[in-house]
């Protein structure tokens, strides 16, 4: 190890602590809002027709976040960036909280786009984990910031009932009280950003004038490893989405327990988030494109069991908790190999590029899930995911090829 690199290692140490707490105090929020989202809006149009548009406000919104928080970043710097990504959410929380109070579906409406704001945060914070990162240290700096999300991930949710009790002292709906744990979560995590992320993890800036920003900055660098590593966490990221989407209602409809169905998902959520650092490990220490075909096997192979599991809790359950494994492998490594194949300089830009990526395939699975199952059935959606494997398996197999690689 280099003395440059052991002289970074305090910096980067610190780094990471202040991107761990925030990320699990915004988390927290994150989870709090999402489980009533749907909730809310059911509440306030008095249709589950309804109920689906919090999911999708959400991502639409972190969506239209990330390429300008991404640029910001590029020219001035993680801390801004993340600091406004953070409180835009909490904006957003507050705004939700006036639109459940006056029973306007419209606002709440616009309130949990501008909450979407803080997944753009959180997703960009796995990013500025490794700006500083040692080569070798990549994927387990990143790994640890996503490890930390299960925190939220876990408790966020089950902040529901004393949400309630904090509601009704404040004469609010019960149903905001959870939101008024994000707006303090979103708020608390944006201060900690701006007061302790320092130095700024990003050390190179983009010349702020006559370069291209946003989308048509980050175009020009989509090619070989870049393009394989944005396919892999936007197909991976759908294959997740579309399967997890439609496993409550494949549940419920063959007779499941309420309890049972949550379970289940809890397990999935776990598998997504709790065996990161692992998955961040093996990026390391075996490699990047090694580790991305493992989480891809494990998408086929949790498609397969979910896919015939019929009325078999046991077996749907074990395909969600594998499915949420492979996403792990998948986008983590995938993220790394991101990092990996750009320049310090352009990285930013990409990186928000391809977190929009995500969002939008996340979007689009979800969508697609709904119309597939409707016409043909949970089977053959889980074929059909299985299908979008098959480009990242040849995308990484032939860019080994022709890196010299053994296959």
């Amino acid at each position: 190890m280099s003395v440059a690199v052991r002289a970074a290692d305090p910096v980067q140490r610190r780094i990471l602590r202040v991107l761990v707490l925030a990320q699990v105090v915004g988390g927290i929020g994150n989870g709090a809002g999402i489980a009533v989202g749907a909730l809310l809006i059911k509440d306030v149009s008095g249709s589950s027709g309804w109920a689906g548009m919090g999911v999708v406000m959400l991502t639409l919104g972190a969506a239209a976040f990330t390429i300008p928080l991404s640029s910001i970043a590029a020219r001035s710097g993680r801390r801004p960036a993340l600091t406004l990504g953070w409180l835009s959410g909490a904006a957003g929380a507050a705004v939700v909280i006036v639109g459940a109070e006056i029973e306007s579906l419209t606002i709440i409406l616009l309130g949990l786009v501008l909450f979407g704001a803080s997944t753009a945060a959180n997703l960009q914070s796995r990013f500025a984990a490794v700006d500083r990162a040692a080569p070798g240290q990549i994927g387990r700096s990143l790994s640890i910031v996503v490890w930390s999300t299960t925190i939220g991930a876990v408790a966020g949710p089950n902040l529901t009932g004393p949400g309630a009790a904090l509601s009704r002292q404040l004469g609010l709906p019960d149903l905001a009280g959870p939101v008024l744990f994000s707006a303090g979560g979103f708020a608390a995590a944006g201060l900690l950003t701006a007061i302790l992320l320092r130095p700024d993890p990003l050390i190179h800036r983009a010349d702020a004038t006559g370069a291209p920003r946003g989308i048509r900055a980050a175009l020009p660098h989509l090619h070989g490893q870049t393009f394989t590593a944005v396919w892999t966490i936007g197909s991976s990221h759908a294959v997740m989405v579309a399967v997890m989407a439609l496993t409550s209602v494949h549940m419920q409809d063959h007779g499941s327990a309420l309890s049972i169905i949550g379970l289940t998902i809890s397990l999935h959520i776990a598998g997504m988030f709790a065996l990161s650092p692992v998955m961040g490990w093996l990026t390391d220490a075996w490699g990047m494109d090694q580790t991305i075909l493992l989480g891809q096997a494990m998408l086929l192979v949790a498609v397969a069991i979910a896919g015939t599991s019929g009325r078999s809790d046991v077996q749907i359950t074990a395909g969600l908790v594998l499915l949420g494994v492979g996403w792990s492998a998948s986008v983590i490594a995938g993220a790394a190999k991101l990092t990996a194949s750009l320049t310090p300089e352009h990285r930013p830009v990409v990186q928000g590029f391809s977190d929009l990526v995500m969002n939008l395939a996340g979007a689009l699975g979800g969508l697609l899930a709904g119309i597939v199952v409707a016409i043909s059935g949970f089977g053959t959606l889980n074929a059909a995911a299985a299908v979008l494997t098959a480009p990242v398996i040849v995308l990484v197999l032939s860019g080994r090829r022709v890196a010299g690689g053994v296959v």
